[in-house]
């Protein structure tokens, strides 16, 4: 494949091999092609896929997003649905701007197809995003979700108003809103998933828009159990699984130095857990809560196994760092039923 090739060979020695700096200098080109209608025709004709179905009372063009973190304040919003993709989730995005943790805290694992990073939700804050939704010239075209954090200038006690500071910033923009209580690199966070924290956060954001919640893959059967109590007795539109973790499990022994680094583990090693977690959270709620399922999906197979363990969306990020927009195409179809799925696929 060409992007496997050339392009991505070319984007990791960018920067020295500094990952933040090849992404940064992605996004900054994306944001200009954004502004190029005849190039984004041109992407569109390429990988766009349409396998429409509607979750949540919200229509997909088709069920391949892109996931929060790639492009945290909605910079290059017109290019990734141009690349394939049905949804687009920005963030995520906290009610106070912030920088995030000190560099350099994102990490390719070459072999192992995997990301470590501490970014820190790193982000312009809710204002700033909802100006930069404001003033697009027009609707992207698939649906638009938001991912909403807690600042970490917030105290676990005021999270709730934190949360909603964002939410009211941004209500209008958004088609659903994630609530991210699962990241590992913002201090005290994950404690937010527990009972308490979690129903007092659904009943003050439940409301219009549809809302979601991430959980992390390393949260318990036990655990994840109770906190799908909390989301139907709530009204929670649906579910995100999984977040990042912070196992290093499955790390091919070239990487297993640099995967050490702290932060959560996102791509191939993840893949086989984030099933288990979509299919735990599928059968526990007899199909009730949608989920939105993200976590190793490197290839077309493991979109269709994500989708098999009981998933109504799936979501790429590392996948599409090391595969490109073909995977979006590729994992779209395989969905749409239009092309037969890889070999191995049961």
């Amino acid at each position: 494949m060409i992007f496997e090739r050339v392009v991505r060979p070319q984007l990791f020695r960018i920067g020295g091999g500094d990952a933040e700096r090849a992404h940064e200098w992605t996004l900054h080109r994306l944001a200009g092609l954004s502004r190029r209608p005849a190039a984004l025709a041109a992407l569109r004709a390429r990988y766009a896929v349409a396998a429409p179905r509607t979750v949540f009372g919200v229509d997909f063009p088709n069920p391949v997003g892109l996931a929060a973190g790639m492009d945290k304040d909605g910079r290059a919003l017109p290019a990734w649905p141009a690349l394939g993709f049905g949804f687009v989730e920005v963030g995520t995005v906290t009610a106070h701007a912030q920088p995030g943790n000190p560099r350099p805290r994102l990490f390719r694992l070459r072999d192992s197809e995997a990301v470590v990073n501490r970014m820190g939700f790193n982000n312009a804050g809710a204002a700033a995003l909802a100006d930069r939704l404001a003033a697009l010239p027009r609707p992207i075209g698939v649906p638009l979700g938001i991912s909403l954090g807690k600042s970490k200038v917030t105290p676990l006690d005021a999270a709730v108003e934190d949360y909603l500071a964002s939410y009211r910033a941004l209500r209008e923009h958004g088609d659903y809103f994630a609530v991210n209580v699962s990241s590992p690199n913002t201090p005290g966070l994950r404690a937010l998933q527990d009972r308490s924290h979690l129903d007092a956060l659904l009943a003050a954001l439940v409301g219009e828009k549809p809302v979601l919640v991430k959980i992390a893959p390393d949260l318990t059967e036990p655990a994840i159990a109770e906190l799908l109590e909390v989301c139907l007795d709530r009204g929670a539109a649906g579910v995100i699984a999984t977040n990042t973790t912070l196992a290093r499990d499955g790390l091919a022994p070239a990487d297993r130095e640099r995967g050490a680094e702290t932060g959560g583990l996102s791509g191939r090693p993840l893949a086989g857990r984030a099933r288990e977690v979509v299919a735990f959270v599928h059968r526990e709620t007899g199909g009730r809560l949608p989920v939105i399922g993200v976590g190793g999906i490197v290839d077309p197979d493991d979109a269709a196994r994500m989708f098999d363990a009981g998933a109504s969306l799936v979501q790429l990020y590392t996948g599409f760092i090391y595969r490109g927009p073909a995977l979006v195409r590729r994992a779209a179809r395989v969905a749409s039923g239009t092309a037969a799925a890889p070999a191995g696929h049961p």
